[in-house]
């Protein structure tokens, strides 16, 4: 079995100092980068976060302080990895909700404007939890019937995330070779930003998915309410989230004065 591509498609995992988004930093990225016509590059980086790695998080991953200290930082390596990524869709385990918006995150704290317009992302994690229901040892148990062995190193994790998509491809008929047809089917949730505090309604429209406004239009809420925009803005909400309401609202401005 072999990906039907049109373009290059990335597989990435990283690891990190924690799960929050907007906080949290990476500490080792993998990539492994698959070519329409079958080759495969495969990078991996220890990453200096330039924050603490909390000791709880150092027994999960096994990266210590002392391992990275010395490392290149993220981004000192972001126009490298960028170059790597840019003209490829994404894929990964747990991709849509955590990989992808800290890789956003990163690459926006070091000024490279990343964006997801011409991109898509299949979610292995996705496609798995909606025929099996289980964690990344498991499925690549279940699928390719191996031990993951060295589980939490982005290298293992990558490579067996992209074995697990090949096999689910073999294993169910129904799931066409088609890297914009497994994003759909791996797609959560209709989000604008990747974190999902903004998302579309039936209609199409950007609207709050948290808070006080949750489920009111995005420009409506911006019209009566223009301090909320600010108070975003100036909040611990991820870069990528203010980037996509920042596009909102000069979309409505444009419109007015066009």
């Amino acid at each position: 079995m072999e990906l039907i591509l049109t373009r290059p498609i990335c597989f990435f995992d990283l690891e990190t100092t924690g799960t929050n988004v907007a906080k949290d930093r990476i500490v080792e990225i993998s990539i492994l980068k698959v070519y329409p016509n079958g080759n495969k590059e495969s990078r991996t980086w220890l990453v200096n976060p330039e924050m603490e790695i909390p000791q709880e998080v150092v027994a999960i991953h096994g990266i210590s302080n002392e391992k990275v200290a010395n490392e290149p930082t993220f981004k000192e390596l972001s126009k490298e990895i960028y170059k790597i990524i840019k003209d490829s869709d994404l894929a990964g385990f747990n991709s849509d909700r955590f990989d992808i918006p800290l890789l956003a995150e990163e690459l926006l704290r070091a000024g490279i404007d990343f964006d997801m317009k011409n991109t898509v992302s299949v979610d292995v994690q996705t496609i798995f939890h909606k025929k099996e229901k289980r964690t990344l040892e498991a499925a690549y148990k279940f699928y390719c019937d191996k031990e993951l062995t060295d589980a939490h190193s982005a290298e293992a994790d990558t490579t067996a995330t992209y074995e697990v998509l090949l096999s689910q491809l073999e294993r169910y008929p129904d799931l066409e070779n088609n890297i914009k047809k497994l994003a759909e089917f791996s797609k959560r949730k209709e989000f604008v930003d990747f974190a999902g505090f903004i998302a579309l309604d039936e209609q199409g429209d950007e609207i709050f998915s948290f808070g006080k406004h949750k489920g009111k239009k995005v420009h409506d809420v911006l019209e009566k309410e223009p301090g909320y925009f600010g108070w975003i803005l100036n909040a611990d909400f991820p870069l990528y989230t203010k980037k996509i309401l920042t596009q909102i609202k000069l979309s409505k401005l444009n419109n007015k004065l066009s």
